[in-house]
């Protein structure tokens, strides 16, 4: 039997009977602070199941996405640069000077600026 057909069957099986062992041998005993909807030190109000969410958190998510992808394929290019052409190399500058150009459009329209949450604040100063 092939080694990779056999991996596809043994390991599901073995995922199974782990899970049924665990669901027969570990303890169930949940106390009044598991059953709580929050788990965070935090009463929730009643009536009201969302808080205020600063915009500012989802640009700097977006931001760390794009950075990230950016290290993501940065990593590729650098393993294989002495196989590329000139041409794969054109190719990552190029992609590596849009990502800079967009990064300091960024910088420029005080969208990485940290900010105080509570005063609006900048956290340093120019």
């Amino acid at each position: 039997m092939n080694t990779l057909l056999m991996l596809f069957i043994f390991v599901p099986i073995l995922v199974l009977i782990l899970l049924l062992l665990n669901l027969l041998l570990s303890p169930h005993k949940p106390d009044t602070e598991k059953n709580m909807a929050y788990e965070c030190g935090f009463n929730g109000i009643q009536g009201q199941t969302r808080t205020t969410f600063q915009i500012h958190f989802f640009l700097v998510a977006l931001l760390f996405l794009i950075f990230d992808l950016e290290i993501l394929l940065l990593f590729p290019i650098s393993v294989t640069l002495s196989q590329v052409s000139i041409f794969g190399f054109s190719i990552a500058i190029v992609f590596f000077i849009i990502l800079t150009v967009g990064f300091i459009l960024e910088i420029s329209n005080s969208v990485i600026q940290l900010t105080n949450i509570n005063t609006g604040l900048p956290l340093y100063k120019h």
